[in-house]
């Protein structure tokens, strides 16, 4: 299941070379996730599980500027038994901006160790 998240590129996002900072990149690959994590999943399920970047890849393929909107679709990839991996792309109407893989862990909240993520859970972003 892809989830999409629209925003405006901030004037805070943008650095010395006039153009979106690599860093807010990163940021959104986290808010466009977490978004799509409490869109999917119950209240019970977010008290109990939190997730941890362990891996991130981002190729960059056009620069974005303040005032733009961009959408953010991510979706979810492969599944092991207690992480996956998050795809997301940037996009300003039909220009692909950049695109990223990450690799997510999910953590038990109370022990903050790595739980298994149970089938139930897996076909919510399927």
């Amino acid at each position: 299941m892809k989830f999409s998240h629209e925003f405006s590129v901030e004037k805070s996002d943008i650095d010395e070379l006039g153009h979106v900072n690599n860093v807010a990149f990163v940021r959104w690959v986290q808010e466009v996730a977490i978004a799509h994590w409490l869109g999917a999943t119950t209240a019970e399920q977010q008290a109990k599980f939190i997730w941890i970047m362990l891996r991130h890849e981002i190729d960059y393929k056009k620069q974005a500027f303040a005032g733009e909107r961009i959408t953010a679709t991510t979706w979810v990839g492969v599944w092991t038994a207690v992480t996956c991996e998050r795809f997301v792309e940037f996009k300003r109407g039909a220009d692909l901006l950049a695109k990223s893989r990450t690799v997510w862990c999910m953590l038990d909240r109370q022990t903050s160790k790595p739980t298994r993520i149970s089938a139930e859970l897996k076909e919510l972003f399927d």
